[in-house]
């Protein structure tokens, strides 16, 4: 659906700009646009190999077993569907950890195998509560490091590209706590309904 509507927005563009004589500068846009992405694209990707070279560093030195051992005890609280030695935890762990540090595109296929594990748990085609609860903790995403930001600032010539590491963290824990809020009212909301 999404693709369609970009379609029609680029066509009505289009039109606008063959209609009032401007499809020079769409052309230009157009253009200009493609080599920024492309160079975009490259910086981005030494900021997420370099970022994904330090994860496994840390994972070789321990600190992402410690970060699993600090932070299960709050997953198992969260997810308390899931038995406590079930892979989807790990997968769990691990995508929290890679979103802490901005890997969004790293989190990515480790979210899929964490929904993969816990679909198997739940028997219908409706989204359990830890399938839920964990599409809620992933959209809302606590930052430590907005790497892909820090990533695109540096490209664009910020004079601190890091500066809003600090704002990131605190609106980032802010929609976390509320996601967590907000999934537990909406559960216990839809409990109490189902008893009436």
């Amino acid at each position: 659906m999404v693709n369609y509507i970009w379609a029609v927005m680029a066509l009505i563009g289009i039109i606008y700009a063959m209609f009032n004589g401007t499809m020079d500068e769409v052309n230009e846009a157009l253009f200009t646009s493609a080599q920024e992405a492309v160079q975009l694209s490259f910086s981005l990707i030494s900021v997420l190999v370099f970022w994904l070279g330090m994860m496994k560093i840390a994972e070789e030195a321990g600190i992402l077993k410690a970060l699993n051992k600090l932070f299960r005890p709050i997953v198992e609280r969260l997810f308390p569907e899931l038995p406590k030695d079930h892979p989807a935890i790990g997968y769990i762990l691990a995508n929290l950890t890679a979103n802490m540090f901005g890997l969004g595109s790293a989190a990515t296929p480790i979210g899929l195998k964490a929904m993969e594990e816990m679909k198997k748990l739940n028997q219908s085609n409706v989204a359990s509560r830890s399938m839920i609860t964990f599409l809620a903790l992933n959209t809302s995403g606590l930052t430590l490091i907005p790497t892909t930001v820090i990533a695109i600032r540096m490209q664009y010539g910020s004079a601190n590209p890091t500066e809003i590491v600090g704002t990131t963290l605190l609106a980032s824990a802010c929609t976390t706590v509320a996601a967590i809020l907000f999934d537990r009212l909406f559960y216990h909301l839809d409990k109490t309904k189902l008893h009436k």
